[in-house]
């Protein structure tokens, strides 16, 4: 791994690679005769002639950018990316959705990197949706239908992001206890914790789901991007795990691809001075992780912990978000639930999947034939054993995993 790119992130080659003077500008410079509105393509003219498609005489204006997104519509109309008919034509919402659809679990995960929360990200991609058909009508298509989409969301979450304080998980915000004994602090709810997110919603329960796609939404890399500013966080995310080239996230930022390589050298020296992100983590194959998964869930359910020592790693960590406390070590964490949370028949785990990970939607036992939602675990795997436990003890989460509140027995 070069450049300081995180481990599990692709450390791709610069489009531009020579050197510049922007180093001590800001991250992202956006050229005043540029700046564009996040639901709009170009500025905005006094006339446009109708259009049934792309005229053999239409050019696209002069300049590096323009000439730049003239030749990714090419690219894209080479893979079908804008087949369809009639730039600036009017489109019922309906069948607006019927283009872009196939675009909306990307767009969603790409949020959800951005913001830290898949409440946010759910209500981002709505947004971009309707800023999107409603600006339509001005697209030309210079550049292909999914970069003009991922332009406005990304200019959405910027927005979004304005003046709002980062999701950390509590491992971010201070050191560990390895003794159970401690006093555990009380829950933090004025924390914007970091949230856990189904795959279902990004489509990686889809087997021809790219590896690359799971290994961008995992906790430890999300926690690792809320150390970056918010244009950092985008130049990161667009390049290195979305693939895009520098001269596409210029398009997409309104700004240059040596401002845009500047950022991307600045983000990845500021993740690889934060230490390793473990992204590219030796899970178990399917079968051992489904039975190390179930005696997991029947050793917790059961309180067994003896079963509970077999499982865990030396060096197994926990947190429990909106809990600041957290615990590191077998015998802290192994403690810690012995005294404070295991009781025979008091929980419920049905397993599901997060962030490319393990997980469960765990139920409290509120009555003698009722539970209760209580939240997420979300496990990180090494080997046949269980690395880490986040907790996210939130029952507003369990709704985004497709459950209800409450369960009968």
């Amino acid at each position: 791994m070069t450049n300081g790119a995180p481990a599990g992130v692709s450390d791709m080659p610069s489009d531009t690679e020579r050197p510049t003077d922007t180093e001590q500008r800001s991250d992202i410079e956006r050229p005043p005769e540029t700046k564009l509105s996040a639901g709009s393509e170009q500025p905005a003219r006094a006339e446009r002639p109708p259009r049934t498609g792309r005229p053999a005489e239409a050019k696209p204006p002069a300049g590096p950018e323009r000439h730049a997104e003239a030749e990714q519509s090419a690219e894209a109309e080479q893979s079908g990316e804008t087949g369809w008919p009639g730039f600036g034509e009017r489109y019922s919402q309906r069948e607006f959705t019927g283009l872009t659809e196939r675009f909306r679990p990307e767009l969603l995960a790409h949020c959800y990197r951005m913001l830290g929360s898949i409440h946010d990200a759910e209500d981002l991609v709505q947004e971009t949706c309707l800023r999107a058909w409603r600006g339509f009508s001005g697209f030309e298509g210079r550049s292909s239908l999914r970069n003009w989409l991922y332009k406005i969301a990304t200019m959405a979450c910027l927005t979004a992001l304005e003046g709002r304080a980062r999701r950390p998980l509590p491992s971010g915000l201070g050191a560990p206890e390895d003794d159970h004994r401690v006093a555990v602090a009380a829950r933090e709810p004025t924390v914007p914790w970091l949230q856990p997110a189904p795959d279902a919603l990004f489509g990686f329960d889809d087997p021809a789901a790219i590896v690359a796609g799971r290994t961008g939404v995992r906790l430890a890399f999300l926690a690792a991007l809320q150390l970056l500013p918010a244009r950092q966080r985008a130049v990161l995310t667009l390049r290195d795990v979305l693939a895009f080239r520098s001269t596409e996230v210029a398009a997409i930022l309104d700004t240059t691809p040596t401002a845009v390589d500047s950022a991307l050298r600045r983000a990845r020296s500021r993740l690889a001075q934060a230490g390793p992100v473990e992204t590219d983590l030796a899970e178990p194959d399917e079968l051992v992780q489904r039975r190390l998964l179930d005696d997991y869930v029947t050793a917790f359910t059961s309180a067994d912990h003896a079963a509970l020592v077999e499982l865990l790693r030396a060096d197994v960590e926990m947190e429990m978000p909106p809990t600041p406390t957290w615990f590191t070590g077998r015998d802290a964490v192994l403690g810690f639930l012995t005294a404070r949370i295991l009781n025979p028949g008091l929980w419920r785990m049905i397993p599901v999947r997060a962030n490319g990970q393990p997980a469960f939607v765990v139920y409290k036992r509120a009555a003698e034939h009722r539970y209760e939602a209580y939240g997420i675990h979300v496990l990180t795997l090494i080997g046949s054993k269980v690395a880490r436990i986040t907790a996210f003890n939130d029952p507003s989460l369990v709704p985004a995993f497709g459950f209800e509140v409450t369960a009968e027995t």
